[in-house]
């Protein structure tokens, strides 16, 4: 099987056209053609801010741009439609496709309701500043532009056990539903984290349960998805998506893959949140994006030994979703934390080129981002993308013993004749490692398919070499008969003669 690598196929700051869907369509054969199989795809309903709304704001789950709601029949992205058509391309040219859930909260109700609740502390939401009171709370969700096709359900407080708006009061405040309370099984940040934001969904009441799960069934019997992205999942009782994917992946009839975003840079509250949901979902590794912004930001003085410490990629490899940057890191959004671009590769090649964990190319990273004159990485991510599907196999050995020049080998297998490589990269000056491949190259010899040292290194009797680096740099020393046909413009480099 070919090593699984996903495309997260958006950024924040696509242009609200309605034509996103259409894009993906016709864009499906190149992006398998460069060594994407899986595809991570933005939330398809409607949200409160109609066709400006990225996805996190949902208001009618079972509109997926095919009602007048929200001033648009159109999503951000696209209609229904195109969706679908979106979804099938995608399968057609042999990728799978997941689906990004929010199920935190609801956005931008049709009618106000009263209701009596407790206001707490923002920084504290253990601690309550009033008594109960009546509030005027936008909890009310009717969906007139439907008018109860697919579902004829009315959502009303009761769904909920919280808002951040008393509109009697105009009194912008965190109010928990009286008798309610805030659920105990979530992220202990600002004391409770249960409360986000819009009209928090309340997963003890047996009727939200219910219209989720039957939302979850008519889901996924339309787009026969291949899996979950879980939007938020620190917010949410953490056994919440126990049953909720047991039924989902029964009615798959096959396994669904699903990765949780619980957003913390502590891997050990990861793993908790692995165990509590049953291990039957995966983690964006937070901890790693981190320590990769901490070495691009350094000044050469991060211990690039210490790259993979606490992070989901060396505590649990098999449960790790790694990546560089997402929609959240952009520049200007709430989680800025964007990876300068002279350790983009750095980055790429850490997560693409490893054993552990399951990784996520970024759109604007692959694509650029036009609004913030962010270019694509270029052609060494695209490199790295075929190098993963095609040579990243067999035995992984590391040369992390050294705080500046750090690398790692794969062996390859017999059955691709010239898979494995060494990777040799550096934060701060130039260097070299001595690396051993594998027998199996003996007398052969590696070139760095990247381009950014020219030296060829010829392996000995056992496979061993000593693999240079320059400044700052990165080099992936490969056979150099693959860097032959680069050179020479063959369409297909790995293609056996």
């Amino acid at each position: 099987m070919k090593n699984r690598t996903i495309l997260q196929g958006f950024e924040w700051y696509l242009p609200a056209d309605g034509k996103h869907w259409q894009r993906l369509t016709e864009s499906a054969e190149k992006l398998h053609k460069i060594g994407i199989n899986c595809v991570w795809l933005p939330p398809a309903y409607k949200g409160a801010n109609g066709i400006e709304d990225v996805g996190y704001a949902p208001y009618d789950l079972y509109d997926l741009g095919e009602f007048d709601q929200k001033g648009t029949i159109t999503t951000k992205y696209g209609t229904k439609s195109e969706y679908l058509e979106c979804v099938q391309a995608l399968k057609r040219a042999g990728m799978e496709v997941y689906g990004d859930i929010v199920f935190d909260h609801f956005m931008g109700a049709d009618e106000e309701e009263t209701v009596s609740a407790i206001k707490y502390r923002p920084d504290n939401r253990t601690i309550p500043t009033s008594d109960e009171e009546e509030i005027s709370a936008w909890t009310k969700f009717t969906f007139p532009g439907r008018n109860h096709q697919y579902n004829d359900y009315i959502w009303t407080w009761r769904n909920f056990s919280g808002v951040d708006y008393d509109d009697r009061r105009q009194d912008h405040g965190i109010f928990n539903f009286s008798g309610k309370g805030w659920e105990p099984e979530v992220d202990h940040e600002n004391g409770n984290y249960d409360y986000l934001m819009g009209c928090n969904l309340d997963m003890e009441y047996p009727e939200t349960v219910q219209q989720l799960d039957k939302w979850g069934q008519w889901y996924q019997r339309l787009t026969d998805i291949d899996g979950y992205r879980l939007d938020a999942v620190k917010h949410i009782r953490f056994n919440y998506f126990v049953d909720w994917l047991l039924n989902r992946k029964k009615e798959k009839g096959k396994e669904l893959f699903v990765v949780g975003e619980y957003w913390h840079g502590n891997f050990e509250k990861l793993t908790n949140y692995i165990d509590s949901s049953g291990t039957l979902i995966s983690l964006f590794d937070v901890p790693l994006h981190y320590r990769l912004y901490e070495a691009a930001n350094s000044d050469g003085r991060f211990d690039m030994r210490n790259i993979f410490a606490g992070t989901l990629a060396k505590e649990r490899s098999e449960w790790a979703v790694t990546f560089v940057d997402n929609h959240d890191t952009q520049q200007g959004q709430s989680l800025e934390s964007w990876i300068a671009g002279w350790f983009k590769v750095h980055a790429y090649a850490l997560i693409l080129l490893r054993k552990a964990g399951t990784p996520v190319v970024f759109w604007g990273d692959l694509f650029g981002i036009p609004t913030q004159n962010v270019n694509p990485v270029g052609k060494n991510l695209e490199l790295l993308l075929k190098i993963r599907e095609n040579l990243a196999y067999g035995s992984e050995m590391d040369y992390f013993d050294d705080p500046d020049v750090v690398g790692w080998i794969r062996t390859g297998t017999f059955d691709r004749e010239k898979s494995g490589y060494a990777v040799v990269m550096t934060n701060a000056l130039a260097g070299a490692k001595n690396m051993t491949i594998s027998a199996v190259h003996a007398r052969k010899t590696f070139v760095d398919i990247l381009g950014n040292n020219s030296t060829k290194v010829m392996l000995d009797e056992t496979g061993s070499g000593m693999f240079p680096v320059n400044d700052g740099a990165i080099s992936v020393y490969v056979n150099e008969e693959i860097v032959e046909k680069l050179n020479k413009g063959v369409t297909d480099i790995f293609a056996e003669k």
